[in-house]
């Protein structure tokens, strides 16, 4: 199985030439030195595009011929979309990619000529001491159903705050013209509350409509959860509304502009769901981790699109340095600091994990009882359920490797003869 955590002496030997790339939006600036630094290259600009790439692979080529090595290993920072495409190509290529923390970019470039200075033709260089000094990470970069659901997932996420920032801005807007139908409809996200905002958005649409038309409109809408007497409370409250008149048709232009938006994020949103499912299923592993109650299908998605392939993973830690939830402390003589987390890792994978924590720590969950426990031990909530995250994510690792189904009550003693 291929290693994930890299150890000094195994990434960079005598016969590899350490290449190292600052990657920005439009330009990117190269940077190579052979074993030893006994020759480099001043650093070199090339395009974020296509022909750059190739301009850039030709430098490297021509090194590797001139020094007469063997090996490649490119590295970089941790980086966004603006990396992904460079990544991609330098893939299909016989090199090892390579990622560094931009945070120990930071602190170790003040090495260098001793001094903060900060250009884009000194990072490659603080970047190939890193990677001589072994601390880098392998790149995985998820392939086929695994790329589509980390891609599904990331615009799943981006709609979520895009659909929340609408309802905010929604909330805004119906105070202003009927700001008493907050205090009836308490919770605009609703089926109900869309409908009345999109039909009824003023007091005196509400007073025309009437109680008993507006009643039967809202039985009918909510399935029975609202009627008579929730008309009544919105007729009440829009004889008495203090909602403003000036630019109020503006206003309710924008109204209807927002709930139409909502609707689309929420058919958007379902759409991606429904991918995600039909992802999954090309991922044999997948059933394993779906074997654990409380962990759903998005949740599943969501954790292979952020993680790759779990089955290039030697060790949990690996894992847990992915996602930031690997343990830290800061202590010195007497003082003993507390245990964090490092949150130097993906924090949609976090986010992923915490929400999956609630669920399992439910009554009746997988995981209800360890949780109480360290409830009981006197650990915050917050804390617990990080915990916990980092549990579940232990678990779900062990699934995946041991390609077993997620046992309720297991226990390492199961399965053992009784020695006679």
């Amino acid at each position: 199985m291929k290693e994930i955590k890299p150890q000094k002496g195994k990434i960079v030997n005598q016969k590899t030439l350490v290449v190292t790339i600052d990657i920005g939006k439009t330009m990117n600036m190269g940077y190579w030195r052979t074993p030893g630094g006994s020759a480099e290259a001043k650093p070199f600009e090339f395009a974020n595009n296509g022909l750059g790439f190739n301009k850039f692979w030709g430098h490297i080529s021509k090194a590797m011929k001139t020094h007469n090595l063997k090996e490649t290993v490119v590295g970089f920072e941790s980086t966004g979309a603006y990396g992904a495409p460079l990544v991609h190509f330098l893939k299909k290529k016989k090199v090892n990619l390579v990622q560094v923390n931009p945070m120990h970019t930071k602190r170790l470039k003040e090495l260098q000529g001793n001094s903060p200075n900060k250009t884009d033709k000194k990072d490659p260089k603080v970047i190939a001491d890193i990677i001589e000094l072994g601390h880098a990470l392998t790149v995985v970069v998820p392939e086929g159903a695994a790329a589509d659901l980390r891609r599904t997932t990331q615009a799943r996420e981006r709609t979520i705050q895009r659909r929340t920032a609408l309802y905010n801005q929604l909330q805004d807007l119906v105070f202003l013209v009927f700001p008493e139908f907050l205090q009836v409809i308490k919770d605009v996200k609703t089926k109900s509350a869309l409908y009345l905002l999109r039909e009824y958005p003023t007091p005196q649409r509400i007073i025309k409509c009437g109680v008993e038309d507006l009643g039967g409109k809202l039985r009918k809408i909510s399935r029975g959860k609202l009627g008579a007497k929730c008309a009544q409370e919105l007729n009440k409250a829009a004889w008495q509304s203090a909602g403003i008149q000036q630019g109020r048709e503006s206003i309710l232009l924008e109204i209807s502009e927002s709930i139409d938006l909502i609707v689309a994020c929420e058919r958007f949103i379902a759409e991606l769901e429904a991918r995600m499912s039909d992802y999954l299923n090309q991922i044999p592993y997948s059933k394993f981790i779906l074997s654990i109650k409380g962990v759903g299908e998005i949740t599943t998605a969501g954790l292979i699109g952020e993680v790759g392939d779990f089955g290039k993973f030697r060790t949990i830690s690996e894992l847990e340095k992915l996602a930031g939830l690997d343990l830290f402390e800061i202590s010195s003589g007497k003082h003993k600091g507390k245990r964090r987390i490092s949150k130097r890792g993906r924090s949609l994978m976090r986010k992923i994990l915490y929400f999956a924590a609630l669920n399992v720590v439910r009554k009746g969950g997988v995981l209800h009882q360890w949780y109480q426990g360290a409830l009981v031990r006197g650990m915050l909530k917050i804390k617990a359920l990080v915990a916990v995250s980092r549990k579940l994510l232990g678990i779900i690792f062990a699934l995946v490797r041991d390609h077993s189904e997620y046992i309720v009550g297991y226990s390492k003693t199961q399965g053992l003869k009784i020695a006679v």
